[in-house]
């Protein structure tokens, strides 16, 4: 049965491969139903893949080959919780690895354009730390990465 609510995310191309780039690096995702153009469109031609259904993360989506008329921003994320460094490290190299590129404060562009936060746990709770300075730390300390450094952030927490 199709979800009553599913995040559609336009491609310029590559849908099927992101899709499938996604199933292999995180848990809970798959890849669905492919459907071809009827007919040819303003982007493509009859019989290329126009959607393609997937699963990232649990969250249901479906990648849209819609050509380049609507670039994703950074104004649209995945956030993805991460329990440790290996993890982090595994998820952001991954995509950083596969034609993407590091930006600040965790977030990373995949080769297709979407953006991700590869968020550790650590970090969140810290930032969330009811001591103030506490909070603080994490924060500046955050503000100064590109992938999440969690002994940095850890230490922050700790403080002087």
């Amino acid at each position: 049965m199709t979800p009553k609510n599913t995040i559609c995310l336009w491609y310029e191309s590559g849908a099927l491969d992101a899709a499938r780039f996604y199933a292999t690096i995180f848990p809970d995702s798959t890849v669905g139903k492919i459907f071809h153009a009827p007919s040819d469109y303003p982007s493509g031609k009859q019989g290329d893949v126009l959607t393609v259904e997937f699963t990232v993360a649990g969250i249901p989506c479906i990648g849209l080959n819609g050509g380049p008329t609507f670039p994703h921003s950074e104004a649209f994320s995945f956030q993805i919780a991460t329990d440790d460094q290996a993890e982090t490290d595994r998820l952001w190299n991954a995509i950083v690895g596969n034609g993407g590129r590091e930006s600040e404060c965790g977030w990373c562009k995949d080769r297709w354009g979407l953006n991700w936060q590869i968020t550790p746990r650590v970090l969140t709770e810290g930032i969330a730390d009811p001591d103030p300075a506490a909070a603080r730390r994490v924060f500046e300390a955050m503000m100064t990465m590109r992938k999440i450094d969690i002994a940095t952030i850890e230490a922050a927490r700790r403080g002087p």
